[in-house]
């Protein structure tokens, strides 16, 4: 008797699921193919939309795909079934990220419950309040972290002004590389609502007039017509998300335990925004790191508070991004 798998259509609406992941700059570099025969689903990465200049280790793609590939947990969780995740299976083939296999299960994956915050989650570029984020739900997230083996730092005060003056020292290191500034706008798309990808003009949140907020300015230099100007907090709640080591599979388990995070906090009533200008930059990567910390390799900083609701930004269609074979 041949094992159960999930069927075609249990598929489709679990990457539909997947791609409401972040990603750098919203290029959605992930690919899926099923193998109906052998309940196999592969995850790859798109070749076409990495960023030679902004991310030429393919560290941001691997951490936007670890993103999706939590997402496809969760929906898997919660649809009863139980993946068996391989991270790189295929040494020999480097765009071959995971590989996924699924048992039916009658045990809860705690992660199940995550499920509604995939349709809430969005990347908020708005000013947030100044309410202070409790500590019990801060533990929370941190928690979250730990789940899938990364760790989440609470910035204190000094800090901030570290993490701050990091970011602005990439935006000044992206002001004087062409590529990089190249890059940025090929996935600035403009006024084009129909472009599947890509950050919008209405996902852009307003140029910082005051405030002291790590918000990254996806048209700098450039005046968007409609644009408005925002005060922004003053002192912003912001972790660094890092791991123990530097490689394919952290990466990979960063990007899973950055959207963990990212989901508990939509649960919790929280508003969050990511940043990756400073560890885009070598140079700049290793001063992200809290030298207190036990996770050497910080691999994403993430805002949190309390802020409006935004709109999401547009996805693919799940049919260019998922091969049912």
């Amino acid at each position: 008797m041949s094992a159960r798998t999930p069927d075609p259509a249990s598929m489709t609406s679990w990457v539909a699921d997947a791609i409401t992941a972040p990603s750098m700059h919203n290029a959605q570099p992930w690919l899926f193919r099923y193998d109906q025969a052998g309940g196999v689903l592969t995850l790859w990465m798109d070749p076409a939309r990495t960023m030679p200049h902004t991310d030429p280790s393919t560290r941001g793609v691997h951490i936007g795909c670890g993103a999706a590939l939590f997402n496809l947990r969760v929906a898997a969780a919660r649809a009863g079934w139980e993946p068996d995740v391989r991270l790189l299976p295929d040494p020999a083939g480097p765009e071959t990220l995971a590989v996924i296999t699924f048992a039916p299960s009658d045990v809860e994956d705690d992660i199940a419950g995550l499920h509604p915050a995939l349709s809430r989650r969005r990347t908020s570029r708005e000013p947030f309040t100044d309410e202070a984020v409790p500590e019990a739900v801060l533990d929370g997230l941190r928690g979250a972290a730990l789940a899938e083996g990364a760790r989440l730092d609470l910035a204190g005060e000094w800090q901030v002004e570290t993490l701050l003056d990091l970011v602005r020292d990439a935006e000044r290191a992206e002001e004087l590389t062409p590529g990089v500034r190249e890059e940025l706008t090929r996935w600035t798309t403009g006024p084009d609502a129909a472009r599947p990808e890509g950050i919008p003009t209405g996902s852009l949140g307003p140029r910082r007039f005051d405030g002291r907020a790590p918000v990254r300015d996806f048209s700098p230099g450039h005046r968007v017509e409609g644009r408005r100007s925002a005060v922004f907090e003053r002192s912003p709640c912001l972790a660094v998300l890092g791991t123990r080591e530097d490689g394919r599979q952290d990466w990979l388990r960063a990007g899973q335990a950055m959207e963990r995070v990212l989901l508990q906090a939509t649960l919790d009533g929280l508003a969050t925004s990511l940043n990756s200008q400073a560890l885009e930059w070598p140079q700049l990567r290793w001063a992200v790191r809290d030298p207190s910390s036990t996770a050497g390799y910080p691999q994403m900083l993430i805002r949190l508070g309390y802020g409006p609701e935004v709109p999401a930004t547009p996805r693919r269609p799940v049919s260019e991004v998922l091969v049912l074979a």
